[in-house]
């Protein structure tokens, strides 16, 4: 089946372990609407604006890269096994930003995206990324909740 509705559907990952139910969830709808997957991962680089820049802010920069085309990859690998047509991309800046700002520029129709991602002090000081794109997002949103480890 092939929905006239949706035909580019965006997964936001953060590649924590608490993302992969959104994961799984953005595979499936993309699977059963017959759209295309994107797949994306923002580098949160406005954490790190208060610190010079040296070697050390470029390793840990290259570090965070490496750690987003992990994550992305690993989703290309899960869509692909279900033949999906895929893309993904390693973006910078601050998170919820980039999420709108690449779906509403690459005419996304559906943004998925998890909650319980980052936690702790990262999430008391930044918010909650899933919060900003659904209340900012002129694309629709699916929020997925994660699991709860205990």
């Amino acid at each position: 089946m092939t929905s006239e509705l949706y035909k580019k559907v965006m997964v936001a990952t953060d590649g924590s372990e608490q993302n992969k139910k959104a994961i799984s969830y953005g595979i499936e709808f993309a699977k059963l609407s017959g759209a295309k997957l994107y797949v994306v991962y923002v580098v949160d680089t406005a954490a790190f604006a208060s610190i010079p820049m040296d070697a050390g802010w470029e390793m840990m920069y290259e570090l965070l890269e490496t750690e987003g085309k992990d994550a992305s990859d690993r989703v290309v690998e899960l869509g692909e096994a279900q033949g999906l047509e895929i893309e993904s991309a390693v973006l910078e800046g601050h998170p919820s930003n980039e999420i709108i700002e690449f779906a509403e520029g690459n005419d996304i129709d559906m943004i998925v995206i998890g909650t319980l991602g980052k936690s702790g002090l990262d999430r008391f000081l930044l918010g909650s990324v899933a919060e900003k794109v659904t209340r900012n997002s002129k694309v629709p949103v699916l929020v997925v909740r994660g699991e709860v480890n205990k």
